[in-house]
């Protein structure tokens, strides 16, 4: 799945800003991280005043979700929906992709990455979604799903050979024209689970009905937890995969949370 910003943002990048090694960036970092004040700490509040202000000169209609010191002085972390970026405090330099703390050998980009993916599911408004039930439903997920992706269809494929599980449907119609109305028919359907597996599993078209649908409430949903393609997966434990696991995956996870 492909970040939303990924585009706007390559694009600015490569025409006002210089990428550079990871080397030169951290000799940068160190040497601003020092400037002006004494003890060598660089002042968060200003220096996050400083960067929003640099992207928002650099790349107008970027949208900072948050910035946040890394334990490498100088180098700040730069949430824009579900991607980081480093920069120093002046903007200067940009810096993507994974860093790694050298010592212990750990992906802290990734373990940031999995953070930010975190969700409480017992906060999710269950009540919007499409219930669906197999044996004695223990075993609990809710997925963010178009009626027209295919992966969700390979998911569904997939959860068919599952016992045990409660899967919880949010009609996310963001890939077709004709998205919104299949999953308007769906939702108004009188038996919506049988009329959802009906279409995923059989192909057989949802009939045309009429009520009101909570779907913009999901999709408001949906960008407020920065679900940017479907299937989004949503574990019992918090835990969010992107796109369709196969079943050794799926079945693994599922065991680990039961």
């Amino acid at each position: 799945m492909r970040s939303i910003f990924k585009g706007l943002l390559a694009t600015a990048l490569l025409a006002s800003l210089p990428f550079i090694g990871a080397s030169a960036f951290a000799a940068k970092a160190q040497l601003l991280s020092t400037q002006g004040s004494d003890t060598g700490k660089p002042s968060v509040t200003l220096s996050t005043e400083s960067i929003r202000k640099g992207f928002a000169e650099r790349f107008p209609g970027i949208d900072i979700a948050d910035i946040k010191p890394t334990p490498f002085p100088g180098l700040f972390e730069v949430q824009i929906g579900m991607d980081l970026l480093y920069t120093d405090a002046q903007v200067s330099y940009i810096l993507q992709g994974s860093l790694v703390d050298a010592k212990t050998r750990k992906d802290l980009t990734a373990q940031r990455l999995e953070q930010l993916s975190q969700v409480s599911f017992s906060a999710l408004p269950l009540e919007l979604a499409v219930k669906q039930v197999k044996g004695n439903g223990a075993r609990k997920l809710a997925i963010f799903e178009d009626p027209n992706c295919g992966y969700c269809k390979r998911l569904h494929e997939t959860l068919q050979q599952v016992d045990n599980t409660t899967v919880y449907t949010f009609l996310f119609p963001i890939l077709s024209p004709d998205s919104d109305i299949k999953a308007r028919n769906i939702w108004c359907a009188k038996d919506q689970a049988a009329t959802w597996r009906a279409w995923m599993i059989d192909g057989k078209t949802p009939p045309e009905a009429v009520c009101e649908t909570p779907v913009e409430t999901v999709l408001a949903l949906g960008k407020k937890m920065r679900v940017q393609g479907t299937p989004a997966i949503i574990f019992a434990d918090g835990s969010r995969v992107n796109g369709a696991l196969p079943l050794d995956a799926l079945q693994q996870k599922l065991d680990t949370l039961n």
